[in-house]
């Protein structure tokens, strides 16, 4: 039989890269989104018995968000955001076409507001439904809809609409 750490770790093993991505898409910064998903697997460690029978990586993706949301609400515990500018460590250019459009994407995410960010994230980088995403979020799903569509309309007036065909 295996033991909580050994069920966990493979847990982590299997789910660290996927959870990380939208922790940064969350955050807006990388380090950030890595202080998130190292405190979201603490807190899942010490329920680990009773999650490891459901289904851990939505367990894991909800709490995520909720850490975000908790960041959002508590002004003290909320660090600065990390706005990405053209003094910021950049990787080096690279000339394909889907870097530049993914490099277009993260950073027109960067300027939306969290909530925002958070369900154009959770709608069409996790693929949920809206009524998943109200869920997660602990809102309506009109709030959903309403929240991405402004989300949507933001990123048209700052992205041009090719780097847009990318979340349809």
């Amino acid at each position: 039989m295996a033991t909580r750490g050994d069920d966990f770790d493979d847990f982590v093993r299997g789910s660290a890269t996927r959870l990380l991505r939208t922790a940064v898409l969350l955050t807006g910064d990388r380090g950030a989104g890595e202080d998130l998903v190292q405190e979201m697997y603490e807190r899942i460690y010490v329920h680990w018995p009773r999650i490891r029978t459901g289904a851990p990586e939505a367990y894991a993706r909800k709490t995520l968000t909720n850490l975000v949301a908790n960041r959002w609400r508590t002004r003290l515990r909320r660090p600065a955001e990390v706005t990405l500018s053209e003094n910021h460590d950049e990787p080096a250019q690279d000339d394909s076409d889907a870097y530049a459009v993914r490099h277009e994407l993260l950073r027109a995410l960067q300027d939306l507001p969290p909530r925002q960010r958070a369900t154009i994230v959770l709608r069409y980088y996790e693929d949920l439904t809206e009524a998943q995403t109200a869920e997660i979020l602990g809102c309506s799903v009109g709030t959903v809809k309403s929240q991405t569509s402004r989300a949507l309309d933001r990123l048209r007036l700052i992205t041009e609409p090719a780097i847009l065909e990318g979340l349809r």
